[in-house]
């Protein structure tokens, strides 16, 4: 399992709107500035935030991107299987006709239960836990234009 770009920047679009809530919605060029992604791949990439409902757009003169939930309500699965579909280890685990053996295979089960161990994990970081570690990595690095 690797997480892709999608997965990445994904998360690092949530945090920019997280750290400019309070400020007038986001534009993609400015997500894009701050955070040295083309606005062409965040303009893909806001596409599968919104209909997973964590952001929400305005239309307009004054319009932009928002977060649609407080950050203590994203979890890290939540972002990594918008961007890039149901997580799983291997092919096995989530779609089980895949592999011939599935019936009698003797390490199913163990990546059944490795894939689930993970995906608690990833439910258990929120989006404000990753925001928490941001402020303090900006903090002690005395940075204060820092990228996820």
């Amino acid at each position: 399992m690797k997480i892709s770009t999608k997965g990445r920047y994904g998360l690092r679009i949530l945090v920019d709107l997280a750290t400019h809530d309070a400020e007038k919605p986001r534009l993609i060029r400015d997500i894009a500035e701050s955070q040295g992604i083309s606005e062409k791949y965040i303009s893909r990439l806001v596409i599968d935030l919104r209909k997973a409902k964590m952001i929400r757009s305005i239309r307009g003169v004054n319009g932009g991107f928002h977060l649609a939930k407080a950050p203590d309500e994203i979890t890290l699965l939540d972002v990594l299987e918008a961007m890039e579909g149901p997580l799983s280890i291997v092919d096995c685990v989530h779609v089980p006709k895949k592999c011939d053996k599935n019936t009698n295979c003797a390490a199913r089960e163990i990546w059944s239960e490795l894939n689930e161990g993970i995906r608690k994990l990833m439910r258990g970081v929120t989006l404000a836990d990753v925001l928490t570690a941001y402020e303090k990595q900006k903090a002690d690095c005395g940075i204060f234009d820092y990228t996820i």
